[in-house]
């Protein structure tokens, strides 16, 4: 190899170093701020069974097939001690106690029942949620809202 070669080898090399690591430089600042936002933990309402099936009877069976479902989106668990779900009227049921698992859902039903890691209930003798129209608004302890499902004419465009 002559000595012009090697040197153009060289400059080659250095070139390609040189582009690696501006390529690398201009990459760094996305990664970085990619890395400097945690996860935040996130619970949403992921399913809304507003209308029992079968007979609106107020039996506690008919009561206990309507349902919201939050789901945890993470793989951290998120402490849902004092979050509430309300409906548009004002009906509020606060969460008590309960740590809902990394990558899992808890469907709170309005009728009465024994809590469980996969079921709530909300110990009530009347329906929650209106068939026609209403808004679930899922919030955290401090009152922040963290998720809204809407359905029929106040439709915010929610998901069910």
């Amino acid at each position: 190899m002559s000595v012009s070669a090697s040197v153009s080898a060289r400059r080659l090399a250095a070139a390609a170093l040189a582009a690696g690591a501006l390529v690398s430089a201009v990459a760094l600042p996305a990664s970085a701020a990619d890395h400097a936002r945690a996860p935040r933990a996130k619970v949403e309402i992921s399913a809304v069974q507003y209308d029992s099936p079968g007979r609106d009877d107020r039996s506690n069976r008919s009561l206990n097939k309507e349902w919201v479902e939050l789901t945890n989106t993470t793989r951290q668990a998120v402490n849902l001690d004092g979050w509430t779900l309300e409906d548009a009227s004002g009906h509020t049921y606060t969460i008590d106690g309960y740590r809902l698992a990394g990558r899992a859902t808890v469907r709170i039903h309005t009728g009465e029942g024994r809590d469980t890691r996969t079921d709530l209930y909300q110990n009530r003798r009347a329906y929650v949620w209106n068939n026609d129209r209403d808004t679930a608004t899922l919030s955290n302890h401090r009152g922040r809202v963290i998720d809204e499902e809407s359905w029929g004419s106040r439709r915010h465009g929610g998901r069910h």
